[in-house]
Formats: structure tokens, sequence, C-alpha cells
């Protein structure tokens, strides 16, 4: 095998939790990851050694910046491999809480575990991901999972996701270190949580407790958020919530007929994507 064609897959957080600060100042969260059907489409291609990196977009260079640079660093730091050529077609919006940064890294990792049949576990490759970034880990195999720690301690969620996504990218950019540094004055450690996969193994999904923390700072600083978000909850969404730190807002419905009453309803300067959510290991 000489190259090999690798989608990477977006996420959305169903609720959100931010629980503790840590010692090494990231965060403990509670969330479920779902992984949805927007991908941006990886070439990786063979070479006799180091890495080189192509895009459709200007702000990602072929430098130590780039996760997906870092991912191969990182493998080839383990095994002796030749290099790779990237060449990386990107859909998935920068700044906009869907994981794009750390899907393209997994899929550089699973990528080359498979062009150079190195017959790493998963378990193994979420352990290198890990290393490179907090949502990494989850999409080496993506699908529906329970995420704790920094996101890192996965639990995969075998219910399967019947539900309409209704996607909506509003012109904005949210800096997740911003977001971060401002959710700390509402860390409470006296706050009853939620327990998200509890919630799951009910026969009707009570999706009105998966609350996002960071709503309560992102829609005072970008109050356009929470006029889209109250939008799809008035045309019967069963959540409508913001993907991690933003600004994606999205809904979850029943059927896409319900879904597309509601996208009507979304002013035109934003665009939307009516979306299936995709199992675990797909």
């Amino acid at each position: 095998m000489k190259e090999i064609i690798v989608k990477s897959f977006a996420k959305v957080n169903i609720g959100l939790q931010v629980r503790s600060k840590r010692d090494d100042n990231y965060h403990n969260i509670h969330t479920i990851f779902q992984q949805i059907n927007l991908f941006d489409t990886l070439k990786i291609t063979k070479t006799n050694k180091g890495v080189d990196f192509k895009s459709n977009v200007s702000w990602l260079n072929n430098d130590d910046s780039n996760l997906c640079i870092k991912a191969y660093k990182k493998i080839s730091s383990i095994c002796k491999i030749g290099g790779i050529k990237i060449d990386l077609i990107k859909k998935i919006p920068v700044y906009a809480g869907l994981g794009g940064g750390s899907s393209n890294a997994a899929a550089v990792l699973n990528g080359i575990n498979k062009l150079y049949n190195l017959k790493f576990s998963s378990q193994y490759l979420e352990l290198i991901g890990s290393g490179l970034g907090a949502d990494v880990a989850f999409f080496i195999n993506g699908g529906t999972q329970l995420g704790e720690g920094i996101g890192d301690q996965l639990t995969p969620i075998k219910r399967k996701f019947n539900q309409k996504l209704l996607i909506v990218f509003p012109n904005i950019s949210i800096d997740t270190s911003w977001a971060y540094n401002e959710i700390k004055t509402f860390l409470d450690k006296s706050k009853n949580f939620v327990n998200f996969k509890d919630c799951l193994k009910k026969k009707e999904i009570s999706f009105e407790n998966f609350d996002n923390d960071f709503e309560k700072i992102i829609i005072p600083a970008y109050p356009e958020i929470g006029d889209l978000i109250s939008v799809i909850r008035e045309k019967k969404a069963r959540l409508s919530s913001l993907s991690g730190t933003g600004s994606t807002v999205f809904g979850i419905f029943d059927d896409e007929a319900t879904a597309k009453v509601a996208e009507s309803a979304i002013p035109k300067e934003h665009k939307t994507l009516i979306l299936d959510p995709i199992q675990f290991g797909a």
C-alpha cells in the first residue's frame, strides 16, 4: 500500500460539564462526544523520510504548530517508519467546537497505522493521541463515547442515536483558551452533577439534562448564539445547545422533516447542515 484516503469526522458535545481545574492547568470534564457526518479528507502517501503537508486552507502551516505533523513525529519517535505526504481537504470550520484539528491528528495516526501495517491497537493509538490533544483519543474510534478526565478517559456508548442533527455555523470564532479561563468563575465543587451516561440508559432519553456549562459565558459575550439556541428550541428540538466551547450551535430532532422546519427559521447569513450521527467504530 502506497497511499490511503482517510475521512476525518467532526463531533459535537451532547452536554459538557466542567468539573474542576487540575494541577496541570487542564480541566476535568464530563461530556458525551458524538461524531457527526461532516468530515475533512486526508490523502496520506508514503515517502522515503520526513513529513510534508499541503492543504486547501492558508492558515494551516507545514511546521510543528500543525497537529497532523505532530502526530507523524510522535508515532515516528515510537517506531521506525518512512515518511509521509499529507494532502488535506478541510471542510470542518476552525474555532467552532467541532474538534477538526484533533480529528485530523487522529486520522493521521490511524492512517499511518494502516499504511505501514504497524498493527497498533486502538487503545495504544488512543494513548498516543492523548499526548497530542485532549480530544484526539476520542477520534481514534469516534462514534458515541463518554469523555472524562481532560476528554481522554473514554467509555464507548453502544446505544444508537437515530435522531437528526441540525448544525448551525455562526460567523464567529471563539478561542478555547479564553473560554476555559472565563469558566473558572463558575466552578463550584458543591454543584450536583448529572451523570450523562445514566441519562442514556433510559428508554426515553432526557435530553433536557444535557447542559453545556460554557453557555454561561458564551451567550452573554455573544448574544446572537443565545438567539440561535432559542430559535432551535422553539422548533421542537429535543435539545439545542453549544458544541464544546463553540461557536457551533446544534439541535437534535426526532426526524428530518422537523429539523428542516427549524432550519428554515435560521437567519440566512448562517450556514446550516442537517446531518446524521455516526456510530462507534464506523
